[in-house]
């Protein structure tokens, strides 16, 4: 009998959680261009788990050197202006765990919307944050959290 190692399995779990989040996440209004289009998470602690602002930035500094790095996400990645998404991941993870950022990029929808972002895509991405997250120690828990506030993105990101 083949075992899962406990990486795949939560891998398949976060997946399965993403893919069925309509009916597992709050119904979040589309919001205006800008809009971070997430829950902010304001329990105070959120932000402070994932290292603070330069938690934040060295969180993503190493998201864009995996995702640069995996064949199935860095042709998503490779031509754009790195600094930028860094910069805007940054801005809307800040928001979203409630460091007192605003979000000012993009809203969801109009930013991926030329992209032909597949479910396989939005997955491979959502493995590659977990491994920064992982690499960057930030607690279990702290991963669901934001994962769950992001997982209502897939529904603007995806192609359907």
């Amino acid at each position: 009998m083949k075992y899962l190692s406990l990486a795949k399995c939560l891998s398949l779990a976060v997946a399965a959680a993403l893919l069925s989040a309509p009916a597992l996440a709050q119904e979040i209004p589309a919001g205006p261009p800008g809009a971070a289009t997430a829950p902010v998470i304001s329990d105070g602690k959120l932000f402070a788990e994932f290292g603070g602002h330069d938690g934040l930035v060295r969180l993503m500094d190493d998201f864009m050197v995996i995702l640069l790095a995996d064949p199935r996400t860095k042709d998503f990645f490779v031509a754009v202006d790195q600094r930028r998404v860094k910069a805007e991941l940054v801005s809307q993870v800040c928001q979203i765990t409630g460091g007192g950022c605003t979000y000012t990029g993009k809203d969801m929808k109009v930013a991926h919307a030329k992209l032909g972002i597949h479910k396989e895509d939005f997955m491979a991405l959502v493995e590659d944050l977990q491994l920064a997250m992982n690499r960057n120690d930030i607690p279990f828990t702290a991963q669901n959290k934001l994962l769950a506030a992001l997982a209502p993105q897939h529904r603007d990101m995806v192609v359907q």
